[in-house]
């Protein structure tokens, strides 16, 4: 990605105002990064800490969250969904902060009916509002086998990329009084759970219950490109100048690949919904 043209001396305010973070430099061992959080037994960790899976039944879905924070980064996950059909089903794969006016980063894979496509749902939240949806098909099976997404969060931007194709960017417009998630450690969470009242086609489709359990499988965890912490008293700096990614935006062929998935595989665009917003749509648009 194209290096972002700024003052590198912005970092620190942005870094002094929650602490000292850390160079992130596990990745890829669930063991070591992540804690399993709820499920009874249905998230398990294989392969010496190289594989990840979460099941859901009738019973109960299950989830996991990192064992560290990160105030910025460069986060990928191979993910593969549930296969067959996922009406219902949700895989969630996020990162938060805590509090009534958390900031937050999504991910959500809308299940369908065999051979109907996933829809990727993508938000971002900033002071605990969000309300900023695009979602998308994809041009591939993601059942099949695992596919890597990416959140790459710096002060210029969010970035969304699926296979290092970025799908969709949410600026910094703090400019225009558009809040802009910077100041709130947040931490990774993942989920495969029933929401078969909204997920697929507008809750139409339910679960079949018949069908599970619904497994989603992970691996390839890096959070090598990120500032980050395990506990609230170890904090040191990340040196801006030598964590190019900390300035990055896309270039001129990376907005043109955005712009064919934007094209051919956007189904929403809260920026493009005038009846959604009457009175004028929101600022960032």
């Amino acid at each position: 990605m194209a290096v972002f043209v700024a003052k590198q001396s912005l970092l620190l305010p942005l870094l002094l105002a929650v602490g000292f973070f850390a160079v992130a430099v596990s990745a890829g061992n669930f063991y070591e990064s992540f804690d399993i959080t709820w499920g009874d037994g249905r998230a398990n960790i294989f392969d010496n800490g190289q594989l990840l899976t979460c099941t859901l039944d009738k019973i109960s879905g299950s989830g996991f969250i990192s064992k560290k924070e990160y105030l910025f980064g460069k986060i990928d996950m191979k993910l593969k969904l549930v296969a067959g059909n996922s009406a219902g089903t949700v895989a969630a794969y996020y990162l938060s902060s805590k509090g009534t006016t958390w900031d937050e980063i999504d991910f959500e894979f809308l299940g369908n009916l065999t051979g109907q496509p996933y829809t990727i749902h993508t938000n971002v939240y900033t002071g605990g509002k969000g309300d900023r949806e695009m979602q998308f098909h994809l041009w591939f099976d993601p059942t099949a086998d695992f596919h890597t997404y990416t959140i790459h969060w710096n002060p210029v931007n969010i970035i969304f990329l699926v296979d290092g194709v970025p799908i969709r960017v949410f600026k910094n417009n703090e400019k225009l009084g558009v809040l802009y998630p910077k100041n709130q450690p947040m931490k990774i969470y993942s989920s495969l759970w029933e929401a078969d009242e909204w997920a697929t086609q507008g809750g139409r489709v339910k679960i079949d219950w018949n069908n599970a359990p619904f497994k989603a499988s992970y691996k390839n965890f890096n959070d090598q490109s990120s500032c980050s912490r395990r506990s609230n008293s170890t904090w040191v700096t990340c040196d801006p100048n030598n964590n190019s990614w900390m300035w990055t935006s896309l270039n001129a062929a990376e907005y043109g690949k955005m712009k064919w998935v934007q094209d051919e595989f956007m189904i929403y665009n809260y920026c493009t919904d005038f009846k959604r917003f009457p009175h004028g749509l929101p600022k960032e648009c």
